[in-house]
């Protein structure tokens, strides 16, 4: 009898990864899953560069949340380096969670996914509508139909599909619950208190990328890389007044972008270092001095060199 007790009980760790043309709410949803701000948002597509892994921690579980970038046709060096991240993460995890809004019908990009996914068979599959706060319970009804409808069609076997609005918070813990039996039996692979494990320089630069982005939406999308060179506490001050020195430079491609980031007199840039620093004391806990750089690294999204220096 003892034995059942003890299955029943098993706790459980393992890998999901959230998948879905680019601004599907991955990031959003992952956010929303560990309740902090782990993977960076913007309602910029291909804002996620890096596989930002996220944490949930439950008493019988704990589930690492891999969000990939998104799966795009390629026209760069960059997107086809992007698309093979994609696909090795795919292949690591224990459960895969396709994410289509429920405010866009299912589109060309969705299919390329889906028929991407279909190819992987050994990895359970949760189909996830998001932005279900932005529909109406007909509309969401129509999307879910289309769904199965597209399962059936390129042989995929949903394991679950559920509605979520990470926005609204509906549901949120029902994927986590969902998601959490599909995991193999495992201990903890994380200590207890950690959300994400991505080094802290990289997570500073992709707050420091994202408020970069705030105020350019159409001029640079993909232009701006963000490197950190170093992060160093303030010598010579009390213990318990510290501050990190942090130097990070915000790579363009073009010297024509530059005025665009630094915007007329510097303010730009000014707002891109106050809105940063922010979120970076807030991650880091601690007061933060950020010294930003604005440099031009020409047409770095092609060039191989470029792209290995920048961390791709």
């Amino acid at each position: 009898m003892s034995v059942r007790t003890e299955s029943s009980t098993a706790h459980r760790a393992g890998f999901a990864c959230f998948v879905g043309r680019p601004n599907a709410g991955k990031s959003t949803l992952t956010n929303a899953l560990v309740g902090t701000k782990v993977a960076i948002t913007s309602n910029r597509p291909q804002t996620t560069r890096h596989t930002v892994r996220g944490i949930v921690h439950r008493p019988e579980a704990q589930l690492v949340l891999v969000d990939t970038p998104g799966l795009h046709k390629p026209r760069t060096l960059l997107g086809e380096r992007l698309n093979d991240v994609v696909r090795t993460t795919w292949s690591e995890v224990d459960v895969i969670g396709f994410c289509l809004p429920a405010d866009q019908k299912i589109g060309p990009g969705d299919r390329y996914i889906a028929s991407e996914l279909a190819g992987i068979k050994k990895t359970p599959k949760i189909a996830i509508v998001t932005k279900t706060d932005l529909v109406d319970s007909k509309a969401l009804a129509a999307q879910l139909i289309a769904i199965d409808q597209l399962g059936k069609e390129l042989g995929i076997e949903w394991a679950e599909i559920i509605p979520v609005s990470a926005v609204g918070d509906a549901q949120v813990s029902l994927l986590a619950d969902l998601l959490v039996p599909m995991l193999p039996e495992s201990p903890p692979l994380y200590p207890e208190g950690d959300l994400t494990d991505e080094p802290e320089q990289v997570m500073v630069a992709e707050l420091i990328r994202e408020a970069a982005l705030e105020g350019v939406r159409d001029e640079l999308p993909h232009s701006i890389a963000v490197v950190v060179e170093e992060m160093l506490p303030r010598e010579d001050r009390p213990a318990d007044k510290p501050l990190l020195d942090i130097h990070a430079n915000v790579y363009i491609e073009r010297p024509s972008q530059k005025g665009i980031i630094i915007g007329p007199k510097g303010k730009r840039l000014k707002e891109v270092g106050m809105k940063s620093r922010k979120h970076i004391e807030a991650l880091l806990g601690t007061p933060v001095f950020l010294d930003l750089h604005v440099k031009v690294a020409k047409d770095w999204q092609r060039d191989p060199k470029q792209l290995r220096k920048l961390g791709f």
